[in-house]
């Protein structure tokens, strides 16, 4: 995100590189990136003559080069963007000699998503010496919830820690999905509220008492009548909550649950780091662990592998995912 800051903040003082290539696994910044560039690079009437997007698959890397090379008309420069460049990935190799020499009156943007340029060849050394290479990477799970409170702290907003977990759990890291979830809250809160579970609830559609953080809860707690009727309603509801997702977020806890049980220091700040969770959840940690000692936890690990291959249909076909979570919850509270 720093990173992000300085490429735009360089734009804006108009330290304007001649070629941008946006390359990574997360596509959110790169195109982010390129539309500030099409939008803020030329005013509206340069942009007529001046600005041209296109795609990678229906281009060649000659027709970019061709396209960098002409002059701009009644501008300073002209901007070049290519989106989907990675279907370019067999012969982008061939930009290496434009990159090396590149029309100093053209922006060239390169849109490169879900793949990066091999450090080793020309292409990435000629765009490292005369342009901007930005590596986009994923989130890991554990690093969006911050994501999410830093970037509507910079809209004026804040979330509370339980809503941002189930924007998470329902929209995994895919910051696309998030931002746009989260514009539709702005749409409909004034500035400055916190965004609280019951707003996800109401207004993006996922139950902040049917969800799989709950379930977590009542687990760890050993709520089995709140437990039970978690279940019962993922079972009616089973396209809205797979099982493998549910397997997936337990075993992540009781994994997390295991390593706690290792620590040597309990303190809040000391479980928040060694496990990567924000310190507002470490009381459920703390529940948790005095419910499951490390025997049980160890058991309940070995459950959830038995009902992740199961919930596959491996030695288990056609068994209604109903049934498959009431024997889950039964041999791990049990």
């Amino acid at each position: 995100m720093d990173e992000v800051k300085r490429i735009v903040a360089d734009i804006q003082k108009g330290d304007i590189k001649p070629v941008y290539v946006l390359m990574g696994e997360e596509p959110y910044y790169i195109d982010r990136i390129a539309e500030f560039i099409e939008d803020n690079v030329l005013s509206e009437e340069e942009k007529g003559f001046n600005q041209v997007v296109l795609y990678g698959k229906d281009v060649a890397v000659g027709d970019i080069v061709e396209s960098a090379k002409r002059y701009p008309m009644m501008a300073e420069r002209q901007v070049v963007i290519v989106k989907e460049a990675q279907e370019l990935s067999r012969t982008i190799e061939n930009l290496a000699p434009y990159a090396e020499n590149p029309q100093p009156t053209t922006v060239l943007v390169l849109c490169y998503k879900y793949k990066s340029l091999d450090k080793r060849k020309k292409l990435y050394k000629a765009v490292k010496k005369s342009g901007v290479l930005f590596q986009s990477k994923k989130l890991y799970e554990n690093q969006v919830g911050d994501w999410i409170r830093r970037v509507l702290a910079g809209r004026k907003y804040a979330i509370s820690p339980k809503a941002a977990l189930m924007l998470v759990e329902f929209l995994g890291t895919d910051l696309g999905k998030i931002n746009n979830e989260l514009e539709k809250l702005q749409l409909i809160l004034p500035e400055g509220t916190e965004i609280t579970p019951s707003h996800i609830e109401e207004n993006i559609g996922i139950s902040k008492d049917y969800n799989n953080f709950e379930l977590r809860k009542a687990i760890g707690e050993k709520d089995v009548v709140k437990a039970t009727r978690i279940i019962h309603y993922f079972g009616q509801n089973p396209k809205d909550n797979p099982l493998v997702v549910t397997v997936a977020l337990l075993f992540n806890f009781f994994s997390q649950l295991l390593q706690y049980h290792g620590l040597n220091d309990h303190s809040p700040r000391s479980v928040a780091g060694a496990l990567r969770i924000n310190p507002y959840f470490v009381k459920e940690y703390e529940a948790a662990a005095r419910n499951y000692p490390m025997k049980k936890v160890s058991r309940a690990v070995a459950v959830l592998r038995e009902m992740d291959v199961k919930g596959k249909g491996v030695g288990a076909s056609n068994i209604p995912q109903a049934d498959l979570l009431k024997e889950l919850l039964v041999r791990i509270m049990n």
